[in-house]
């Protein structure tokens, strides 16, 4: 098979143990991200089988109609960027481990890293060393403090349990159905969306990206927020007002910030977010790291590997249409 591979940023793959699975087919690896149409038409001509990382490439209709060859887009986890109805008008299946059960602690701990590195300040006291000075201020203790977790699905559910460990007074807020699971558990709940961002020294959101979730978090939601509050985001930038957080912290509103995830990726060095220096930023780097990359890949190569040799995917999130006979 011909397989294609975007957005291998730093030429992990072939490094991993997992790549000896296709090291037999015709494989070619981009490093590069590119979306223009022509190029990617370009490259992809040929290609049977194309493995993305996540929702780096948009593959819509434009690009889909000039790809005769492919049979099949494999990846992992959603897949917004995926034009599934026009995948599957075209016969091209799609699959897509979600890897139920599971949660992704590369994300979780990156999360509780920004935490502590914001609350903290710990890049701000790194720059006071490195400009030749000593202490720069005093940052803030976790223990005792109040965690707010808007969406608790698995890796909501993982950083409550690293706030209890802290010892942190765990609040969880989002749908009816989850807020029930968490008191199951044994969190706390708010009364009220407005009361959970008032209450809260640190809020972390840990919500999917659908047209119901989009913008959640409003101005008004950040307006509530203490002036000591840190607001922390690995999801995705549009479950935030857009400008709401850069006009929020500018505001004193929530009174830092520490994000993985942008609105534009990758961010724009003009961004009014890099000149703020109570914002901690990473260039969406939450679900990498050595473990991760080396599953992420055995289930998008695993899934490639049960087509060409005759079975059908168990992650497939497209069914083919077909005709009477």
């Amino acid at each position: 098979m011909k397989i294609s591979i975007l957005d291998d940023y730093f030429d992990t793959l072939r490094h991993l143990p997992c790549f000896k699975k296709i090291a037999e087919h015709d494989v070619t690896i981009w490093n590069d991200h590119v979306q223009d149409v022509e190029v990617l038409a370009d490259r992809l001509k040929d290609t049977e089988v194309l493995v993305l990382i996540r929702e780096r490439t948009e593959i819509r209709a434009p690009l889909l109609e000039r790809l005769p060859k492919l049979k099949l887009i494999s990846q992992r986890s959603v897949y917004p960027h995926i034009d599934v109805e026009d995948c599957t008008r075209l016969g091209v299946i799609v699959s897509s481990s979600q890897h139920p059960g599971t949660p992704s602690h590369a994300t979780a701990e990156l999360t509780w890293g920004l935490v502590i590195a914001a609350m903290r300040q710990i890049p701000q006291q790194m720059g006071s060393l490195k400009t030749g000075n000593w202490q720069m201020g005093v940052g803030n203790s976790l223990h005792g403090k109040t965690l707010g977790i808007f969406g608790y699905g698995r890796i909501g559910k993982t950083i409550a349990n690293y706030g209890s460990v802290f010892g942190m007074k765990v609040l969880i807020w989002g749908s009816e159905p989850s807020r029930a699971r968490a008191e199951a558990d044994g969190f706390g709940i708010p009364n009220s969306k407005a009361d959970f961002f008032a209450e809260c020294d640190v809020l972390s959101l840990h919500l999917r990206l659908y047209d119901s979730t989009r913008g959640i978090v409003t101005a008004e939601d950040l307006s509530r927020m203490k002036p000591s509050a840190l607001l922390v985001n690995t999801s995705r930038a549009a479950l935030i007002e857009k400008e709401a957080l850069a006009d929020g912290l500018s505001n004193g509103r929530p009174g830092m910030a520490a994000f993985d995830v942008f609105e534009e990726e990758p961010l724009d060095s003009k961004s009014p977010l890099l000149k703020m220096e109570n914002v901690v930023l990473t260039p969406h780097i939450a679900g990498e790291s050595d473990l991760s990359q080396d599953s992420f890949w055995r289930l998008s190569l695993e899934t490639l590997i049960d087509l060409s040799e005759g079975r059908w995917p168990e992650s497939y999130v497209c069914l083919l249409y077909t005709s009477a006979a």
